[in-house]
């Protein structure tokens, strides 16, 4: 008699489903912001039609208050905001796990302090830290954003860092490579580094969505890319005024940008059940 092979749990289906709906979402901003680089329907600063048209065969999502093709601007929207989560995450994880390998080896005085003042980083928001290092440029673009949110960011890295470092460096093969005569820095990058990457990848990636989210709050509130940088934070500032009329320009916008947080953070999901498949079940 033949035996049926059983059907894969309920939850390894989930954390199949939870990943690939999450790399199909990001994928498909990524996508969307490479092809911008060559080609979108019209420039996105160009007075393209009449103010505030209706979507037509020209315009398929309608024009803003000043005639500009609106579809070309979201699309525009989704390179921008993975330009700025990219280059946040990038600053912040840099800077992030550098303080907190050096914790993880500093002297429990040291230790104490640098873990007090992660702690009180960690208490502001990371849009408040970024409004603060916006205000101090004064000069808000791209790059300036990028900075801010990073340096925003890199306290949560530092302290995850921190956290994981320690717990792999009292391991025994921590304490073999050591008697080894291995040098500190060739354990961290061979031994505690690939060792604690899984759970920094997880947060990667929910920063990630922060960061995204953060930057059109920036650029909703002016202080993000200037004009004629088309971010989804700023058209939602400059589609309040005409959300009865026009409500084309509030909802895409909006609906992009929900899209790609939701799809980072099922890519985050996803990650940490692939890392942690026990934990998932439980």
């Amino acid at each position: 008699m033949s035996t049926l092979l059983p059907s894969p749990p309920i939850e390894r289906r989930r954390r199949s489903w939870t990943l690939s709906a999450g790399l199909a979402l990001v994928g498909l901003h990524a996508a969307v912001a490479l092809l911008t680089l060559v080609w979108t329907p019209f420039d996105p600063a160009e007075l393209a039609g009449g103010r505030l048209e209706a979507p037509n065969w020209i315009h398929w999502a309608g024009t803003d208050r000043l005639g500009r093709d609106l579809l070309s601007q979201i699309l525009v929207g989704s390179r921008i905001a993975l330009l700025v989560g990219t280059g946040a995450v990038l600053v912040g994880a840099l800077v992030g796990v550098t303080l907190g390998t050096l914790a993880a080896f500093a002297s429990r005085t040291l230790d104490d302090a640098l873990a007090a003042a992660l702690d009180i980083l960690i208490a502001f928001p990371t849009l408040l830290i970024a409004m603060l290092v916006v205000a101090v440029t004064q000069s808000p673009s791209l790059s300036t954003a990028i900075l801010a949110l990073g340096l925003g960011l890199s306290a949560i890295f530092a302290r995850l860092t921190r956290i994981l470092a320690k717990r792999v460096l009292v391991l025994d093969f921590i304490t073999a490579a050591r008697t080894c005569g291995t040098s500190w820095p060739r354990i961290v990058l061979t031994h505690v580094l690939p060792n604690i990457w899984p759970a920094l990848s997880v947060a990667v990636a929910l920063q990630f969505g922060l960061a995204v989210i953060a930057e059109a709050s920036l650029s909703y509130l002016g202080l993000g890319a200037p004009p004629p940088n088309s971010s989804w934070g700023r058209l939602l500032q400059e589609a309040q005024g005409t959300v009865f009329t026009a409500p084309l320009g509030a909802v895409l916008p909006g609906l992009a940008l929900v899209s790609l947080v939701i799809g980072i953070n099922l890519l985050a999901d996803g990650l940490r059940e692939r890392g942690d498949p026990a934990g998932a079940q439980r």
